[in-house]
């Protein structure tokens, strides 16, 4: 066995640089890919120190022959798809956007990889939030879809379009259905990311206000470097398969906001106000995973749950 390639699709955001972190760890030859790799910054790489490790590549997932060129030129062993529009709040604005970006993506990249023959593994991001409102049901790998969001939508449909793949032509192609994952590399619109950097001003002496929306909404979260291991042990299993990757343990909003200011010795009362404008068109109440079946049959286990997570993005911000 000679030494691995990995080709990651969006490896300037937050998985996609703690993967790339994780298989050069490993031993593999990572290539990345963005849109116009000479015009991005891949501030995560530069932040965990990787960035002149990783070979970057332009390509555009909307573009069958860029799609192609890349795969010819880094003949990966391993190709994972992290990439597309990747906020939920934003698939509102820019649907037709997100279901290009994810679902048109994907079946680009499926195609090629059929249609260059080569025996590539495909990892294919998919999300919890294709189940939709589940009603205090956990859910698991055989829980219906009803997403609620065009991210959900498309989605939804980046997961059938691999299974359909894996099926109908024999392609080790996988889904991670992740649960929300959360890390200092979370870009600051996201929610988690604006509660800690929001507590850690005010309790630096800076007189902000922290706005948000629903908090009496419930979220699965983990820590975002162990989820990502669990995408490379999907790849590593004799079956192509698809997992959900969770803690199994759901949490408010509000009691991550607790926790948050809480660490930093702040009453979360004295400085957040709900505001109903932020809430969104169709949100999910209740989110939990059944990890079960990637603890038997890959091996993987979140270690860290949400108090852990807030404490180590609070340290992160402070150190």
């Amino acid at each position: 066995m000679g030494q691995k390639t990995a080709l990651i699709c969006g490896i300037s955001g937050q998985d996609g640089a703690y993967l790339a972190q994780f298989l050069l760890n490993k031993g593999y030859v990572v290539s990345g890919t963005s849109r116009d790799a000479q015009m991005s910054s891949f501030q995560n790489l530069v932040r965990l120190g990787i960035r002149e490790e990783v070979k970057l590549e332009s390509m555009a997932l909307n573009d069958f022959r860029s799609v192609l060129q890349i795969l010819h030129k880094t003949e990966p062993d391993e190709v994972y798809n992290l990439a597309g529009q990747s906020s939920v709040g934003l698939s509102f604005e820019l649907p037709v956007e997100t279901l290009e970006s994810i679902a048109t993506g994907t079946l680009n990249l499926l195609e090629a990889i059929r249609f260059t023959g080569a025996p590539i593994k495909f990892y294919n991001a998919g999300s919890s939030e294709c189940f939709g409102d589940t009603d205090t049901i956990t859910a698991d790998e055989l829980t219906p879809f009803r997403p609620r969001s065009p991210y959900a939508v498309a989605k939804f449909a980046a997961f059938w379009e691999v299974a359909n793949y894996r099926e109908a032509y024999g392609i080790f192609a996988c889904s991670g259905i992740l649960f929300n994952h959360e890390s200092p590399l979370r870009p600051g619109r996201f929610v988690t990311q604006k509660i800690v950097a929001t507590a850690c001003k005010i309790a630096q002496g800076h007189s902000h206000k922290l706005q948000l929306g629903n908090i009496n909404i419930k979220r699965d979260w983990g820590w975002a470097p162990e989820y990502v291991q669990a995408m490379h042990l999907m790849l590593q299993q004799p079956q192509a398969d698809d997992y959900v990757i969770a803690t199994g343990n759901s949490y408010s909003l509000e009691a991550f906001v607790m926790e948050t200011f809480n660490c930093l010795g702040l009453n979360w009362q004295d400085h957040v106000t709900s505001d109903s404008s932020l809430f969104r068109p169709t949100d999910i109440t209740y989110s939990c995973g059944n990890p079960s079946k990637a603890e038997k049959k890959l091996g993987w286990k979140a270690q860290y749950k949400m108090p852990e997570v807030v404490r180590m993005m609070i340290e992160n911000r402070l150190s």
